[in-house]
This record gives structure tokens, C-alpha cells and sequence, in this order.
């Protein structure tokens, strides 16, 4: 059975001994790397106040990702709209369409990506998910052809028709995406619980759209992939302690991996970061294959979207390849454009 095309979810991550501009190179470097591969997208992803990740300023970073490639589609997993003004948003991505056409996505999230201090620093209130679904037929309307009269519109922007995604962890992200009629990503690379109820909404209840004909349903994994299991055991205790300082309510950069994760955690802390972890695939290519199968066959993902929080870039960048070589379909990412347009555009 052919396997679910799969992208790339960066969230920039800042290693130990690193600076946040080496944490935008080795983004721009690995974006280059999965178009050679030929992975179908790359996102990146909002998060404020977090010393360990340099994608706030995420049309930016955006920016400097489809400045260094060709080919692959590069957008937002994703932007939280409660942080910004719709017209913000529709004049970045207008902007980035504009320069780079045919090639920007701009997935949209409920959740605010940080803490309430940092919420209020954004000049935003708890208040404003709640006016979500109208912030994004707000953002399609002015990325769509201005209407006769329209008042105020998004210059750039306005025409460029950026393909608007919906993301979530719950069923409202499910709900929303079904009833607008756009493509669906989960983030089951951190919350898995709701991942199947969440994919049998959207479908269940999917209405077509003028950007989508069909459900298209995205789904997060991380993977860890070396040349020897214990390696990428190894690998993998980067998340694995990194979501256990998660869970301990602390912040710091990617951690280096280490031989015994269980002298780093406790047993309540394992049992909660290995449930946020629970959706990963750690091995060889062997392993990681028969993990993409059963994946398929699990959830009929029309796309698989990958994170990697591995602490050193040349093992992320083989991991990526060997994930790319268990899959064995992406072929040169040269028709990754079309396909896209063809699914969700």
C-alpha cells in the first residue's frame, strides 16, 4: 500500500551551546534537505517566550525558509490567530505569497502558544479565542478577490488566496475545519488522545468548500530514525527530556541527549511525557516503515507532517533522510507544488 506523503514541522529549536541564529540556519539547511528529498511542505510554528525556540516571529522565519529553497511549500504549523489582528496576518502571508507564489500555506491555531504574562505582553486577552472562527473567515476574505465597495484590504494580499489550514488538538479544531470546508492538521505529535475521534468528525461531517472538494486530514508524529536502534534510542531522549521539563513547568534549550533517561525523570514525569511522546517512531528504517504502515492504516492519513527535536543537526538531518528512505515514494519533491494544489488549494 502506497504510504501518505510526508512534510516537515520545525519548530526551530535552540540547542545547548547554540544561538538562536543557529537555530535559523539549521532551519533554512534542513528545509533545503527535505526539498532534495523531496518532502512536500515544511511549517513552522508560533510559540512566544520560550528560550528554546527561535520561530516567533514565524512570518519571518518563514520568509527566510522559502528565500533558501526552490520547490517545497513552506507556511505556518501554525499561526495563533487569538495573538494577531486578522488583517496582520492576511498582509504577511499576502506578502510571503507574493514573493514566493504557489508556495505558501498558512495553517491557523485557537490556542495562544504561551502563558497568560506573555498573552498580555502580546496585547491580547483570554477573550479572543473565542472570536476564532470569525478571525478566519476574516483572514480567507481578505486573502480572497476584493469585493465591490470592501473597505479595507490586504495590500498584498488581497487576491492571492493563500490556502488557509485549520489546526488542533480537539474536536472544536475538527468541527471547524469540517464545517469551512478546509484541509485539517492534528497535532498528535503532542496531544494524541483525541487524534481518531478528531479525524472521524472532520470526515463525518466535512462540507465541500471553493478551496477543497474532499477532507484532507494532516497528522504529527515525531520520528527518530539512525542507523542502529540504541542510537536512535539515544536520539530520542532529547524530546523525551525536553518534554519532561515540560511537564516540570521549566524552559531551556534543546537538551543534549543522554544514556539513562530514567535517572532524569521520575515515574509520574514519564508516564506524562511518554503519553505526549506516545505518537512517535524511534528505530531504523525498518522499524520506522512498518511504524508509517501501521499509521496508515490506522488513521487513512492523507499526510503525515514530521518533527524531529534532535539535539544535533547532522543526526536530524539523517534522521530525516532515513525517514525518507523507509517511506520510498517521495521521489525528487519536483511535483510537491502540483500535488498541493491539486488536495488543499
Amino acid at each position: 500500500m502506497p504510504l501518505p506523503p510526508l512534510s516537515v514541522l520545525d519548530l526551530a529549536p535552540i540547542p545547548e551551546g547554540g544561538t538562536p541564529r543557529d537555530a535559523l540556519d539549521r532551519s533554512r539547511d534542513l528545509a533545503r534537505h527535505a526539498e532534495q528529498l523531496g518532502y512536500r511542505r515544511f511549517w513552522l510554528a508560533e510559540h512566544h517566550n520560550m528560550t528554546g525556540i527561535a520561530s516567533a516571529a514565524t512570518a519571518l522565519v518563514i520568509g527566510h525558509v522559502a528565500a533558501g529553497t526552490q520547490r517545497i511549500r513552506v507556511g505556518a504549523g501554525g499561526i495563533m490567530l487569538p495573538n494577531h489582528a486578522p488583517l496582520t496576518i492576511a498582509e504577511q502571508f499576502g506578502t510571503l505569497a507574493t514573493l514566493y507564489p504557489g508556495r505558501i500555506d498558512l495553517g491557523l491555531g485557537r490556542a495562544p502558544g504561551t502563558d497568560g504574562a506573555t498573552l498580555r505582553a502580546l496585547r491580547r486577552d483570554y477573550g479572543a479565542a473565542e472570536t476564532f472562527p470569525q478571525d478566519v473567515l476574516e483572514v480567507q476574505a481578505l486573502l480572497d478577490d476584493p469585493k465591490p465597495g470592501q473597505a479595507v484590504r490586504a495590500v498584498p494580499g488581497a487576491g492571492t488566496k493563500v490556502p488557509l489550514w485549520i489546526l488542533g488538538s480537539s474536536l472544536f479544531g475538527a468541527e471547524l475545519a469540517a464545517m469551512l470546508g478546509l484541509p485539517y492538521a492534528f497535532a498528535s505529535h503532542f496531544a494524541p488522545d483525541a487524534l481518531l475521534p478528531a479525524l472521524e468528525t472532520y470526515r463525518a461531517r466535512f462540507r465541500p468548500s471553493a478551496q477543497l472538494a474532499e477532507p484532507y486530514a494532516i497528522v504529527g508524529i515525531n520520528v527518530v530514525a539512525a542507523e542502529s536502534e540504541a542510537e536512535a534510542r539515544r536520539l530520542f531522549t532529547t524530546p523525551q527530556q525536553a518534554f519532561t521539563n515540560l511537564v516540570r513547568g521549566t524552559r531551556g534549550l534543546l537538551p543534549a541527549p543522554i544514556d539513562d533517561i530514567e535517572g532524569y525523570w521520575t515515574l509520574p514525569e514519564k508516564r506524562q511525557a511518554s503519553r505526549m511522546l506516545a505518537r512517535s517512531l524511534v528505530g531504523t528504517a525498518g522499524t520506522i516503515r512498518a511504524g508509517l504502515e501501521a499509521l496508515a492504516a490506522e488513521t487513512g492519513a492523507d499526510e503525515v507532517i514530521v518533527a524531529s527535536a534532535i539535539h544535533d543537526h547532522a543526526a536530524r538531518l539523517r534522521s530525516y533522510a532515513i525517514l525518507a528512505e523507509a517511506h520510498g515514494g517521495l521521489g525528487d519533491g519536483s511535483g510537491a507544488i502540483e500535488a498541493t494544489h491539486r488536495t488543499a488549494a
